[in-house]
């Protein structure tokens, strides 16, 4: 069975956490909730409630075969804990899916892991991305390697179907 993490903070984006963990946990991908602390519940941007299962000072990438990563506010958040980065370091050194949306973006921006890839993102970070060597796309989802990237919550549908393929 696949394994992946999603990572999650306050304000995260609602329906960019919830349908991509609802996607994967129907296609049977087991997912893990991460927060800053383990066995809390945050509030997404729109009030929906969400438990973390453990805290990101227990992640090992060797535990997960992708990363989650929502937009909202929580992203700047994320890109604060050097846990986080070097997970996603990690995790792009052994090419495993980092999904990502929205402003979600920032994290492996941070991370640095980006230049010479193709991306989206929401446009209001589409700078971000360039200046971290990235070419941004103007398009539901794109995938280079093990990165899938997507703008909205308008484009969850191809986002979650992409990484459920991406996995499977």
């Amino acid at each position: 069975m696949k394994k992946v993490v999603a990572l999650i903070h306050d304000t995260y984006e609602d329906l960019e956490l919830m349908y991509p963990v609802l996607r994967m946990r129907e296609a049977e991908i087991e997912v893990t909730i991460a927060g800053e602390e383990g066995d809390k519940i945050y509030k997404g941007k729109h009030g929906y409630p969400c438990k973390s299962d453990i805290p990101f000072n227990e992640l090992k990438s060797r535990d997960f075969d992708g990363v989650l990563i929502p937009g909202g506010f929580a992203p700047d958040k994320f890109r604060r804990f050097h846990e986080i980065l070097n997970l996603i370091q990690e995790m792009d050194k052994q090419k495993k899916v980092i999904a990502f949306i929205c402003h979600g973006g920032w994290v492996p921006i941070s991370a640095k892991i980006l230049k010479g890839k193709k991306v989206t993102g929401t446009i209001a970070i589409k700078d971000d991305f360039e200046n971290a060597g990235a070419t941004w796309q103007d398009a539901p989802v794109v995938i280079d390697g093990h990165l899938i990237s997507s703008r909205t919550p308008v484009d969850l549908p191809d986002f979650g179907k992409a990484i459920v393929e991406k996995l499977q």
